[in-house]
């Protein structure tokens, strides 16, 4: 088994269903970093949901960029890391942005049931966010960089 993947290969893994482990720097201690649900489809941009107000939410617009990591959990382990600076940061829509993703990680059903908690507990009235990234870099387990995708060929 190769240890290092083509971009076609690392695309596809990123595009597939991981919890991100994200990484934001935060001035005076270590980078944050938590897991987080994202979606990403192969050539376009990673996009993730957070609160504007949260921790992650404000360390995001302080540093303007920030790392995720998407990783196996079983043998063969493999990853993918990626990193750069967030292109938008655009309003929640529910039906574009967070029912996806909540399917994409929960399935049909839980999905909307968790869709509906966070409008009964007034998540989304609290003006949650998507940070959208085009990412200049993407490393693979030797960590290597190789050039993912470039806004101007777009």
């Amino acid at each position: 088994m190769a240890l290092t993947m083509t971009r076609r290969e690392r695309e596809a893994f990123l595009a597939g269903v991981h919890v991100g482990i994200i990484s934001i720097a935060e001035a005076g201690r270590g980078p944050l970093t938590v897991p987080i649900w994202y979606a990403y489809t192969p050539g376009g941009e990673l996009r993730l949901i957070t609160g504007k107000h949260s921790r992650k939410g404000r360390l995001l617009a302080q540093a303007g960029r920030f790392s995720l990591c998407a990783q196996t959990e079983a043998p063969p382990y493999r990853y993918v890391s990626v990193e750069g600076p967030i292109t938008a940061i655009e309003a929640v829509d529910v039906e574009r942005d967070l029912r996806p993703l909540a399917h994409r990680y929960l399935g049909a059903e839980e999905g909307d049931g968790f869709v509906g908690f966070c409008r009964k507990v007034r998540f989304l009235g609290q003006n949650p966010k998507i940070g959208c990234q085009k990412f200049n870099d993407l490393q693979t387990p030797e960590l290597s960089k190789k050039q993912l995708c470039d806004r101007t060929r777009l």
